[in-house]
């Protein structure tokens, strides 16, 4: 079957707010007394917030001290101080060929989405003037299961009226790999191979990629 969806991840894909997120989480371990290197930073990688915390707590050895309603705090100051920082992105932080390759998408008649954890990627989309150009947002505030559940880009899928096998999904975390391909989509990694597994194709970033062999790749 011929593609007729095309569905992006958000940070890594799009935008890089991964640095945004490294430092936020940083300075809330900061807080808690211990160092948060960089190199721990990649498991957090495509996982919800309250996931991510409880791998951050581990590095301290401070797992199982807080209570349910002390971890969401926690949360909820890590993600206040993530949004002061993204509220001065801007446009030139979008990845290199993403408006682009979005746009040749929506020339050749494919419905274009959002499938990212983020509960913020109404602030970044507003931020990088990317809004307009997705038939479906799909993000955080709307899903109860993370990555690599694949609920996310079922109801991406199911917003534009899609058979999940004509879709192609577009992930640069292992975790969105297994999702997209545990829905029954094709993928598209954004990555090294050496670091990613389990796609149909990888690319270095959205400027690699050509929309119109994809179409005729994917049938």
């Amino acid at each position: 079957m011929m593609l007729r969806v095309a569905i992006f991840d958000l940070d890594g894909v799009l935008v890089d707010t991964a640095k945004y997120h490294y430092l936020a989480w940083k300075q809330l371990a900061s807080e808690l007394g211990f160092d948060f290197p960089l190199a721990e930073n990649e498991k957090l990688k495509g996982v919800s917030r309250m996931r991510s915390l409880e791998i951050l707590l581990r590095t301290g050895r401070m797992e199982g001290r807080f209570t349910a309603s002390e971890m969401a705090g926690l949360a909820d100051r890590k993600n206040e101080r993530y949004v002061e920082y993204i509220k001065k992105l801007g446009k030139d932080e979008i990845l290199p060929g993403a408006r682009d390759c979005l746009l040749r998408f929506r020339e050749l008649g494919l419905k274009t989405a959002l499938g990212s954890a983020s509960k913020n990627a109404g602030v970044i989309l507003d931020r990088l003037e990317l809004g307009s150009l997705f038939d479906s947002i799909v993000d955080g505030t709307r899903t109860s299961r993370a990555k690599p559940d694949p609920e996310v880009f079922l109801l991406a899928a199911r917003d534009l009226g899609a058979d999940p096998a004509v879709c192609v999904v577009f992930e640069d975390a292992q975790a969105g790999l297994d999702a997209a391909k545990a829905g029954g989509m094709r993928t598209v990694a954004v990555g090294q191979p050496g670091d990613l597994t389990g796609y149909d194709a990888i690319v270095d970033g959205l400027h690699e990629v050509d929309p119109e062999d994809l179409v005729r790749r994917f049938v």
